[in-house]
């Protein structure tokens, strides 16, 4: 692939004292009391106590980047930053944190940028010469600033990122994070005031007193006393009924261009295969591409798939998928006893509660560690077209285009709490990155823009007179040999439906709604109806402040789901496994 240094997938951590305070020679070892000191006690302390503290807090989050730790403290400027990295591309010269040429602007950022050869262009031609050489795709941010400032980097960049910028000339700081949130982020103020902002929950509840998720799409630039994100990114289809009719050659050539800009890498790549259309279309996509610029026509591109011991539908799907397409196909099997092992860690890791996340990441972290195991550091999977395209089975009942549309912007607009949520922290928490070109922005803002009565599942681009989900997506690959036909035109399954099916599992985890839902839209009140209070707590107590981060939305959807009685029985029945098969209580 390309030669090209680009970014890395990572966890950060930044704190942000009042400028003005106070710095004196007092015991660095002061009011340690073994978990984070309120900050007003510590920043009394020399610079190198604020450097402790950063460190440990930041800690918490290493599994996201076990390569290499960099910080950057300064007492002067009240400020630290923390990246735990996780190498992708430039691996040598990419280490974080990033300063300017004269130290006075510094960057901490956890994604990759795709479309950092155009903003290194714009610093060429504003420098009049090529002579700028960035270190990474994510450097560039600090000369794209410099030269042009906060609002038209905004503007220009294209990527999965979430970083933070401070200027020591200004004393601004600039914090922002992609349209959808693919990568998380979080930010909090503790006793005294310090702003806080990390990668993760875990890195913040111990210190803040409230912590609150920035929002996708939105970015904050200005001094550290006032902390406000507001949006950057606010496109046409998000309020308005788009009225552009499909074209489906223009589909599948954005596709395939966000799939190429998902490629940049310098160390091993594969890609995910449920077997379903969405991952399917990646990797088929991401093996043409890499067979033509590798120049190897017999270019094999590593594929993983995940499923219960004994098999299923979906394992079938993949096989033939790899199959047809070539690759070096492995499959990872898992019981259901080893998946309820893993309950504890998948609630430490997504750092949630919420039923569907518990559900679906356990899958995704057996996956993500196996995948880890044989060297793989980068994953391509197809999360994010069923939000696109309106590919859910509840979508075929939209009453209306207008309603149909409205629908897909609400999900797309909460990935970051669902899909891109599990997806990312599943993987992380092996040290593995994972990428969604489905998610690409120019992407998203194409299939966005195309009006609802194409993307709704008619039989207007079908197949015969079946009324399919996605069916643009499926007529614009239609010709070309890209899947075999079965794996084109199958109908969605969710991952627990393809599993249970096998077996005739799936009846014995169907309850009737009634017997487990509480009122209101608390994740905690439905739980309790049916979870003796002492073992609920002890997941609980793994996610401090979830209340303030439920997915309600998430939850609405669910409500009229079949596969709602599966979902809670199983996360039931991993909190008893867990509570019968450990003594100790986090």
């Amino acid at each position: 692939m390309s030669s090209c240094r680009s970014g890395d997938m990572c966890g950060i951590l930044c704190i942000f004292t009042h400028h003005n305070s106070p710095n004196t020679e007092a015991d660095p070892q002061a009011n340690w009391n073994g978990t984070c000191p309120k900050f007003s006690d510590r920043f009394a302390n020399s610079s190198e106590s604020l450097r402790e503290l950063a460190f440990r807090q930041s800690s918490k989050q290493r599994h996201r980047g076990p390569d290499q730790t960099g910080l950057i403290v300064s007492e002067k400027e009240g400020f630290a930053l923390v990246q735990e990295r996780l190498s992708v591309i430039g691996v040598k010269t990419g280490r974080q944190p990033f300063s300017s040429t004269k130290g006075t602007t510094h960057l901490v950022a956890n994604g990759e940028i795709y479309n950092f050869a155009h903003l290194v262009s714009w610093v060429h031609k504003a420098n009049g010469n090529e002579s700028y050489k960035p270190r990474s795709d994510c450097d560039v941010l600090v000369a794209f600033y410099e030269l042009f400032g906060a609002d038209k980097l905004l503007q220009t960049v294209r990527g999965m990122f979430a970083f933070v910028l401070y200027d020591c000339n200004t004393r601004r700081l600039l914090v922002a994070r992609d349209p959808v949130g693919i990568v998380p982020l979080y930010y909090g103020r503790d006793e005294a005031g310090a702003l806080w902002i990390a990668s993760e929950l875990k890195c913040l509840v111990e210190c803040c007193r409230e912590v609150v998720v920035f929002p996708p799409g939105h970015a904050y630039y200005g001094a550290r006393e006032s902390f406000t994100p507001r949006p950057y990114f606010v496109a046409h289809w998000m309020t308005e009924i788009p009225t552009a009719r499909a074209d489906l050659q223009q589909l599948r050539r954005q596709l395939e261009a966000a799939v190429e800009s998902h490629l940049q890498c310098e160390v091993p790549l594969g890609a995910l295969l449920s077997g379903g259309l969405d991952s399917s279309l990646i990797a088929s996509i991401a093996t043409r591409i890499l067979r033509r610029t590798s120049g190897n026509s017999n270019y094999r591109l590593k594929t993983y798939s995940i499923g219960l011991v004994g098999g299923g539908p979906d394992l079938q799907y993949a096989r033939t998928v790899a199959h047809h397409i070539g690759s070096d196909h492995t499959e990872i099997h898992f019981s259901i006893p080893e998946g309820l092992d893993l309950l504890r860690d998948a609630v430490y890791h997504a750092e949630t509660y919420d039923v569907t996340t518990i559900r679906c990441i356990i899958p995704v972290m057996l996956l993500a560690r196996a995948i880890r195991s044989e060297g793989i550091r980068v994953i391509l999977s197809g999360e994010g077209a069923d939000e696109l395209f309106g590919g859910y089975l509840y979508f075929h009942h939209a009453p209306n285009a207008a309603e149909f549309h409205r629908e897909t912007v609400r999900r797309v607009c909460g990935l970051h709490l669902s899909d891109c949520l599990r997806a990312n922290k599943g993987c992380a928490a092996w040290g593995l990155e994972l990428r969604v070109p489905f998610l690409d922005t120019d992407f998203l803002q194409y299939v966005m823009s195309i009006r609802p009565e194409d993307r709704a599942p008619t039989s207007t681009f079908n197949k015969g007179n079946v009324a399919l989900e996605k069916g643009i997506l499926r007529q614009a690959f239609a010709e070309g040999n890209y899947l075999p036909e079965q794996v084109l035109w199958r109908q969605k399954e969710q991952f627990s439906d393809g599993h249970l099916h096998r077996s005739g599992k799936l009846h014995v985890l169907q309850l009737n709604h009634g017997t487990f839902l509480g009122g209101g839209r608390n994740p905690e009140a439905r739980l309790g109806r049916v979870v003796p209070q002492r073992v609920l707590e002890r997941v609980l107590r793994l996610v401090p402040n979830q209340a303030q981060l439920a997915h309600g939305p998430w939850f609405q959807i669910l409500l009229t789901s079949v596969a709602l009685p599966t979902l809670v029985l199983l996360l039931l029945l991993g909190v008893v496994h867990a509570a019968r098969t450990s003594t100790t209580v986090p």
